[in-house]
């Protein structure tokens, strides 16, 4: 939200007496779907100071920008990784596998994917591995609703992110490093 407000921001100055808008936009009520952004840009559309084609480049700019923002009205931590993120890492990684009894008769539950490995001396091994999800949010703007408080990955702001358990015993034969740093 902070590139298209920042953008918006820019836009306003388009517009004549625009100090009076930003006045009206600081007294504007919002209650979905109409809100401070839906007001800007059609004030800048009705007033031929955005022009359709500048709009459609802000709004696909903004999708593009946003494609994941729809995790942040996921509530829970859990529901994140069971309704996004491991379909998200199925996608980059097809070799993953849902655990069973029939892949690991030990299994239950106590981990997310299972992925066959080869080692260097052509010994099969299933590795078990367990997703966390988090997600960045302002903390600035406590009131505010998630998808509100998302951050962009090159924001300066601070967030506050919460992991609900790390576990750094791992074993010495394998280990992976994931980072989905910058995909948001």
């Amino acid at each position: 939200m902070e590139k298209l407000t920042s953008e918006l921001d820019r836009l306003i100055e388009r517009l004549e007496r625009a100090d009076d808008f930003r006045t009206s936009l600081e007294n504007l009520v919002s209650v979905y779907p109409f809100s401070e952004y839906e007001y800007v840009i059609s004030h800048l559309l009705a007033g031929g100071k955005l022009a359709i084609n500048e709009y459609h480049e802000l709004r696909d700019s903004y999708i593009d920008r946003n494609l994941y923002l729809y995790i942040f009205e996921i509530s829970a931590p859990r529901g994140i990784g069971d309704k996004w993120a491991f379909g998200h890492l199925k996608q980059l990684v097809p070799e993953l596998k849902r655990p069973s009894k029939k892949l690991d008769p030990k299994y239950s539950g106590e981990y997310d994917f299972w992925l066959d490995w080869i080692d260097s001396k052509n010994k099969a091994h299933g590795v078990r591995i367990e997703v966390k999800t988090s997600r960045a949010a302002d903390f600035q703007r406590p009131d505010d609703p998630l998808y509100i408080k998302a951050l962009a990955s090159d924001s300066k702001k601070p967030f506050d992110m919460n992991f609900q358990q790390i576990k750094p015993k791992m074993r010495r034969r394998f280990c992976m490093d994931w980072s989905l740093e910058g995909q948001y």
